[in-house]
C-alpha cells in the first residue's frame, strides 16, 4: 500500500499526496472509514483499485491534532493578526492560543499589517505576548518588512496558519512564496471586518522546504472540553505560580491568598490576558454543569 497524507478535502474527496513520489491522488475512504473525520494533514494508508482509482484504507494515528481549524500532524500554529483593519481581537488570540497548547501544538503570533499602524500602537499588548514567552513576529505582506525572517521560521516544519478573516494570511503566504497567487481581498470598508476569500483547509508546500496549512478566516470558536487545572496549564504566566497559593486546588479567581491574583495586581500578569483566562474558566464551569442535564 500507499503512504500519503490528505493535502485538501473537498466534495466528499481526499487529495492525497504520496509521500514517496509526491503525485497528488484524488481518493475516496473505504465505507468502514466512513464515520471518522478525516483532517488536512492525516497520514493514510491507500489502495489502487483495479480501475486507478485510489482508495483510504487506513488512517494512521495522529500526533497532534487541532479541532478548530481542523488540522492533524501540524508542529506549529502561527496565530495571524493585523495590527489595524480589522483591529486585533486579543482574546480570540488568547483562545487560538489556548486550543494550540491545549492540543500540544507550539503556538507563534504575528502581527500583520504594520505599514498601517503608528510605531506604538498595541505595543503593550504585542510586548506582554514576548515577556510570556511567546515567538511574536511583526510583518508587512505589502512591504514585505519581517517576511524574511517568518520565511526562515516556517521552513523546514509543518505550520497552520489561523486567524480572522481580514488580517492577510493568504497575502503573507503570497509574499512568502511568491507564484502561489492566492485570491486576496480587502476589509469592508463599513464593517472594517475582513472577507472571507479562503474557502479550504489546504496543505501548501514551501519552496525551502516544509509546508503551511492555509484555512478559512472565523471570528467565533468554542472554549474546548478541558478542565480548570489544564485551563491554568495553558497559560504560562499562570503556570509559572503552579503551587505558590494557598490551596493546591486553586483556580486563580475567587480564593484567598492567591499569588497568581496578586500577580495581576502588581501588574506581573497582564490583566487583559488574565480577563481572558476568567472568561474561559467561567464557559468551562458553564459547561461542566450543564454536561449531564
Amino acid at each position: 500500500m500507499v503512504v500519503g497524507q490528505v493535502v485538501r478535502v473537498h466534495g466528499g474527496f481526499y487529495f492525497t499526496r504520496d509521500l514517496t513520489t509526491g503525485i497528488v491522488h484524488e481518493c475516496v475512504r473505504r465505507g468502514r472509514l466512513a464515520t471518522k473525520r478525516l483532517c488536512v494533514g492525516d497520514r493514510v494508508l491507500l489502495r489502487e483499485a483495479p480501475d486507478g482509482k485510489y482508495v483510504i484504507e487506513e488512517v494512521m494515528p495522529r500526533q497532534t491534532e487541532l479541532a478548530r481549524p481542523p488540522v492533524a500532524n501540524v508542529e506549529q500554529s502561527v496565530i495571524i493578526m493585523a495590527v489595524k483593519d480589522p483591529e486585533p481581537d486579543f482574546r480570540l488570540l488568547d483562545l487560538f492560543l489556548l486550543l494550540s497548547i491545549a492540543g500540544a501544538i507550539k503556538p507563534v503570533v504575528c502581527f500583520n499589517k504594520i505599514d498601517l499602524a503608528l510605531v506604538d500602537l498595541h505595543s503593550q499588548e504585542i510586548e506582554a505576548y514576548k515577556k510570556i514567552g511567546f515567538r511574536v513576529f511583526l510583518t508587512s505582506a505589502k512591504t514585505e518588512e519581517g517576511v524574511e525572517e517568518f520565511r526562515k521560521w516556517l521552513t523546514g516544519s509543518v505550520s497552520v496558519l489561523a486567524g480572522p478573516s481580514g488580517v492577510g494570511k493568504s497575502s503573507l503566504l503570497n509574499a512568502i512564496h511568491p507564484g502561489l497567487c492566492l485570491k486576496t481581498a480587502q476589509v469592508n470598508p463599513k464593517t472594517r471586518r475582513g472577507r472571507h476569500i479562503t474557502r479550504n483547509v489546504e496543505l501548501i508546500p514551501l519552496a525551502g522546504g516544509g509546508f503551511v496549512v492555509d484555512t478559512p478566516g472565523f471570528t467565533n470558536i468554542n472554549t474546548p472540553d478541558i478542565s480548570l487545572p489544564v485551563l491554568a496549564e495553558c497559560y504560562p504566566e499562570i503556570a509559572a505560580h503552579r503551587g505558590k497559593c494557598r490551596f493546591n486546588n486553586c483556580s486563580h479567581l475567587t480564593e484567598p491568598d492567591c499569588m497568581v491574583q496578586k500577580a495581576v495586581a502588581e501588574g506581573t500578569i497582564p490583566s487583559f490576558r488574565y480577563s481572558h483566562y476568567v472568561g474561559f474558566a467561567s464557559e468551562i464551569t458553564k459547561r461542566e454543569r450543564t454536561r449531564y442535564f
